[in-house]
């Protein structure tokens, strides 16, 4: 038999060593730098995106906080307590109801003619500069004065919710507060006014003592709803007297002043 030549089995040796160490470089996991940032901006924007839908949660919550109700301050008239209530949605009225609204007998025909067109001058207008219903002055009159109380409690809580001293500053500015005049003595007894004040304005103003007793009695009950009515209206203590009831007219005023004094003018 034909011997191998040494040479030969040397070439083959090496041909063969070469392909083995070709083979075990062609199965090495891949190290290259390029690849191993394309992965890590690849996970970067994985992670960005479940985030994203967390942010459009938060600013779907933000602008559902501008939305809520407000209700104002019930206001007597001579036919019965009238209180409104506000729907308000960024910053705006979207509804107006009245909570409360005279009611019985006669009443109840006003009610139901003046509340729904007053509660839809309330939408139209977004203030309480709103047209007195024919036929039904005291009941308009009535929530007017409670629709500018829950505009005010909303331009309140507006203030309020800014992050900024600004925003601290003026909601500072329009907090209610309520003050209470000294006692006038009057012919048929004692007459003292409370008022509320907000943004400074009078938005309630109420009797807290007046004459009572026989002919008082009717005299008070004729007589205050419209003094307490032309405090607001006015905003100061230069109101007409009701006629018939001068003293208690006379009285109310220089506790109205007393009051306004008190609350800065």
């Amino acid at each position: 038999m034909r011997k191998s030549h040494p040479i030969r089995r040397v070439v083959l040796a090496t041909a063969a060593t070469v392909s083995g160490v070709v083979l075990l470089l062609s199965l090495k996991p891949a190290s290259d730098p390029a690849a191993a940032s394309a992965a890590g901006a690849a996970q970067q924007q994985t992670t960005a995106g479940q985030k994203s839908p967390q942010g459009g949660q938060q600013g779907g919550a933000q602008a559902a906080a501008g939305a809520g109700t407000v209700t104002g301050d019930a206001t007597q008239t001579q036919y019965g307590t009238v209180q409104v209530r506000l729907t308000v949605s960024n910053g705006k009225i979207t509804k107006a109801e009245a909570v409360q609204a005279p009611k019985g007998g006669l009443s109840d025909q006003k009610t139901a003619l003046a509340v729904p067109k007053l509660n839809q001058e309330a939408v139209a207008t977004q203030s309480a500069q709103i047209d007195t219903v024919s036929g039904a002055t005291y009941t308009s009159n009535g929530y007017k004065k409670s629709l500018q109380s829950a505009l005010d409690r909303m331009k309140t809580s507006a203030g309020s919710s800014k992050g900024t001293s600004a925003g601290s500053s003026s909601s500072g500015a329009a907090q209610a507060r309520t003050v209470t005049g000294k006692v006038a003595q009057t012919q048929y007894g004692p007459v003292q006014v409370r008022i509320t004040v907000s943004g400074g304005k009078i938005t309630k103003a109420e009797a807290v003592q007046a004459p009572k007793g026989g002919l008082s009695d009717q005299k008070t009950a004729l007589a205050v709803p419209k003094l307490n009515q032309e405090a607001v209206t006015a905003g100061n203590a230069t109101i007409d007297a009701v006629s018939g009831a001068t003293y208690t007219s006379t009285g109310y005023k220089q506790s109205l002043q007393s009051a306004l004094d008190q609350a800065g003018g």
